[in-house]
């Protein structure tokens, strides 16, 4: 278990364990459905995040990997369909995250936080489009945003 979440509640530690599926299922469904890039780029990050995390953060992605595809599609029955009161219910358990980040140490609570940002904005852009990514890159007001 990650040495960090010693002092938390059984609950508060299952629920940092489901972070990265609850904000990739988040940033996933901003339009009301889950594409199977988008759900296939979240489950590859985790992977990804077990080799490529910083020291700090290497045991907390471990520890997600082992159960990242179940609490995904368990998060994503309990709030399909994705309309904006489920959205919003997802939104409140993912604030509830905050709380629980602000007991652990500063330095693991910082980092947590701009990784768990960094994997939502990922898995947002899973299934952009060639020409968003390759002949648009900059993102240009009504046109790829």
């Amino acid at each position: 278990m990650v040495k960090q979440f010693e002092k938390l509640t059984p609950a508060e530690k299952v629920l940092l364990l489901k972070a990265p599926v609850l904000y990739s299922v988040l940033a996933a469904s901003r339009d009301h459905k889950i594409s199977k890039e988008e759900k296939a780029e979240a489950i590859k990050l985790a992977h990804l995040k077990t080799f490529t995390a910083g020291t700090l953060m290497l045991p907390y992605y471990k520890e997600i990997e082992r159960n990242f595809i179940t609490y995904f599609e368990s998060i994503v029955k309990k709030y399909t369909p994705f309309d904006d009161a489920k959205r919003e219910a997802l939104k409140n358990e993912i604030a509830r995250l905050d709380i629980i980040i602000d007991k652990l140490d500063k330095a693991f609570a910082d980092i947590l936080h701009k990784s768990l940002a960094g994997y939502a904005e990922h898995v947002k852009n899973a299934d952009k489009s060639f020409v968003e990514n390759f002949i648009l890159p900059v993102p240009i007001h009504g046109l790829t945003d």
